[in-house]
């Protein structure tokens, strides 16, 4: 009976992290979402321009910036200065493709392509011959120039596809192909019908999907999304198959964990940023002061001082949770010899001697002695020496905010893929790690 129940446990646990990478092909709707869950859990949304007022043990409440991040409180019963905060941050930016302003290019036949250019490092020739659709935001008239409606939008239907060209024209694809962004990238929205529809087949299926008018719409931030479901595979059903999963199976494990747990001493944060993927140098990005003003602020509204905020980071943890390469048993030249870590092992700590990560062997041994007493296993990534590694949130936050932190993340293969693997037990395993964490 037990062992039924951990699974169903898990089923379930899992089932949810599918449904949310489903309804978040893009940013601005995985802010939604986390916000939505936060809403349902009992945390009040401030809007940064108002006065905070007093904050007390127990407040639960959350901001958003730009519609594209969040940053969800739950205060302790001690005092950031008397105890510090732990917080878990992650990023919802994944690499895929914009869609430029004056999109529609008219091609022979009456066929309309969509000029885009690339977001982030995306491997491009997995977006080929697979149906699409888009999915943003969509600016319209407000109540006055500066202050615009955001209406978001998820087209929930195969809309649009980046076609190959045949082998026969081109012989050597299958012996590498140098892709061009700005040729080669563009996909295929339709044919028009009519000449109502030149120039107007984005905005008629915009209008159509959002019920309203062109004349009402003054900009957009739209973006390709893969139209496939997420899904589970294997012959256990232990893998799992989806586009973003870097970074928003994080983003999920942290806000699981964040509403997983009770009342605490310290006080819990979870920060989820944008632009990770472009690196993080925006106002709703790790690189902005945004988050250290928040908790500043609330380091004021508990009777504390300037310096109160201060202490706050000294006793202060933080988690840096972006996913991490697992070993592909098809290349196993590209990895450390020693520091190889696999689907299924548990969470990943990562290491870079350049500080591209935050980690060192304080906040490792932090970490690890947390996933011991969460009863899951924890391996290491280093890169192989030959092999230039990428960087994530944890050392770009602390140039900001100086905290001791660790970088970690699961394992996953296909990493910016426009369909990425990684593994359902590890999920479940950091779920765990994170809720000891905020105990």
């Amino acid at each position: 009976m037990h062992a039924i129940t951990i699974h169903a446990t898990i089923i379930y646990m899992i089932n949810r992290l599918l449904d949310f990478l489903n309804a978040s092909p893009v940013n601005f709707l995985a802010a939604k979402n986390i916000a939505c869950e936060l809403e349902k859990a009992g945390y009040r949304h401030f809007d940064p321009r108002e006065a905070l007022g007093k904050v007390q043990a127990g407040d639960k409440f959350y901001v958003t910036k730009n519609d594209s991040s969040v940053y969800a409180f739950h205060i302790g019963h001690k005092s950031l200065a008397e105890a510090g905060f732990r917080m878990i941050c992650a990023h919802c930016d994944s690499p895929t493709f914009r869609i430029k302003p004056n999109a529609e290019i008219l091609c022979e036949g009456g066929i309309v392509k969509l000029n885009t250019e690339v977001y982030g490092g995306p491997i491009m020739s997995t977006w080929f011959d697979r149906p699409l659709t888009i999915a943003g935001r969509v600016i319209g008239k407000g109540k006055d120039e500066l202050n615009p409606k955001t209406l978001l939008l998820h087209v929930k239907r195969p809309l649009m596809q980046i076609s190959n060209l045949a082998i026969h024209f081109n012989r050597e694809v299958n012996n590498g192909v140098k892709l061009s962004k700005q040729k080669d990238m563009l996909p295929i929205l339709g044919i028009i019908t009519g000449e109502l529809e030149k120039g107007n087949l984005l905005m008629n299926v915009i209008c159509g999907e959002l019920a309203i008018k062109p004349d009402d719409i003054l900009d957009f931030d739209l973006y390709l999304a893969d139209a496939t479901p997420a899904c589970t595979f294997g012959v256990h059903d232990e893998f799992i198959s989806s586009g973003r999963l870097d970074d928003l199976s994080m983003c999920f494990a942290g806000l699981e964990a964040l509403l997983g747990t009770q009342k605490a001493d310290v006080t819990k944060v979870l920060a989820i940023f944008d632009n990770e993927e472009t690196g993080s140098q925006t106002k709703q990005g790790a690189g902005s002061p945004f988050l250290a003003g928040m908790l500043k602020r609330i380091a004021l509204a508990q009777g504390g001082s300037e310096e109160a905020f201060y202490q706050a980071f000294e006793r202060a943890f933080m988690i840096s949770a972006d996913n991490a390469h697992a070993w592909h048993p098809n290349y196993s030249e590209k990895y450390d010899p020693t520091n190889h870590p696999v689907l299924g092992g548990g969470p990943v700590i990562k290491f870079n001697a350049a500080q591209k990560y935050a980690s060192d062997a304080v906040s490792a041994a932090v970490f690890s002695e947390i996933c011991r007493k969460a009863g899951v296993p924890s391996q290491r990534f280093v890169n192989h020496s030959d092999v230039a590694g990428g960087s994530t949130l944890g050392n770009i936050l602390a140039s900001s905010i100086p905290l001791r932190g660790v970088d970690m993340g699961n394992a996953i293969l296909a990493m910016h893929s426009c369909r990425e693997t990684g593994s359902v037990a590890d999920h479940t395993y950091t779920v765990k790690a994170f809720k000891e964490f905020y105990k």
